[in-house]
């Protein structure tokens, strides 16, 4: 056999293992089981709040960059292996670029400026998210404990201004700087959830947290014993739950429905079923599912947390 014959077939294998390689990737991008109307979204639920499409343009351009990346590099790879392919005529050492400062200099420099702009928007777009204002339409303190949710709606379902006069002491641990968002004389009804608790509607496991469309509402996190991570899943964001620490962001509903929740943070032996349901309603179906608690004698609130604690400080002593 002629040494030319002995190359194309050598090649055979290769080429068939390369439209095999092509053949799945094919298959893969096509198996997933996204629609047309999914494919812009990027794996992403379809957003829920005001705020959701921010977070969703963040991770789109985000995409767009890795993509535009990784093209300019598979591009060089495959220019590489194409036009500096070893010669079968020569076999001299091709020219070399070590110590190339131009060349140094732009795969350091590049890298930078990537990282600087994702950094830009990044930061961006967070200070925006985590803005709350000071008289948000609602209070909700989430409570998050082994091994549900809990919720007060820090609510004036009574209408009366003059009550209570002072805090719950279940809800203490909040700093007062964060409960000036409450409205005045909000004495709160509550929700305790279980894991085995349903919704009644769609059967998915875990307490429901009503919310009403087209009102801010203002989540005050606090915990009662670890780290918990709050997350409802079309919101497109989530906020860790931490005890001896208050965390808050807002968020304005925009579509009615039943969407779920989870706990993001690895939280213990049954973290699995720490989930949870939000139930986003009308402004006067909400109101009235605060009078229903109010009958079943829900009212006051939870106890929220623990105490809250300073910043960390040395407690060594000096060795005199």
């Amino acid at each position: 056999m002629s040494p030319n014959g002995s190359d194309r077939s050598s090649r055979r294998p290769v080429r068939r293992k390369l439209l095999q390689a092509l053949a799945a990737g094919v298959v893969l991008a096509t198996a997933t089981g996204c629609t047309s109307k999914d494919f812009p979204r990027l794996g992403m639920p379809t957003p829920v709040t005001e705020e959701a499409p921010r977070i969703l343009s963040l991770w789109q351009g985000s995409w767009a960059a890795a993509l535009a990346t990784g093209i300019l590099v598979w591009g060089l790879i495959i220019w590489a292996v194409i036009f500096h392919r070893r010669s079968r005529t020569k076999i001299e050492i091709p020219a070399q670029t070590r110590y190339n400062m131009p060349i140094e200099a732009l795969y350091t420099v590049v890298p930078i400026i990537i990282v600087s702009v994702l950094f830009y928007f990044t930061a961006r777009d967070e200070n925006a998210l985590l803005k709350t204002s000071k008289k948000p339409d609602h209070v909700v303190n989430v409570v998050g404990y082994q091994w549900s949710w809990g919720f007060n709606y820090m609510e004036n379902v009574d209408g009366d201004t003059a009550t209570p006069k002072q805090n719950a002491k279940e809800i203490s641990a909040i700093p007062n700087r964060v409960l000036t968002a409450v409205p005045k004389g909000a004495e709160g009804v509550y929700d305790a959830g279980t894991p085995g608790e349903r919704n009644p509607q769609t059967g998915n496991p875990g307490p429901t947290l009503w919310l009403p469309k087209g009102e801010s509402v203002q989540f005050i996190l606090t915990s009662r014993d670890v780290i918990h991570s709050f997350w409802v899943v079309p919101f497109l964001m989530k906020m860790d739950v931490i005890p001896g620490r208050t965390n808050r962001f807002e968020v304005t509903p925009n579509r009615e429905g039943t969407f779920r929740g989870k706990c993001a943070e690895l939280c213990g032996v049954d973290h699995s079923r720490m989930l949870f349901n939000v139930k986003v309603v009308s402004p006067e179906r909400y109101r009235q599912h605060l009078k229903d608690l109010v009958k079943k004698g829900q009212t006051g609130y939870i106890p929220a947390g623990i105490e809250q604690t300073d910043a960390a400080k040395n407690a060594e002593t000096k060795n005199k």
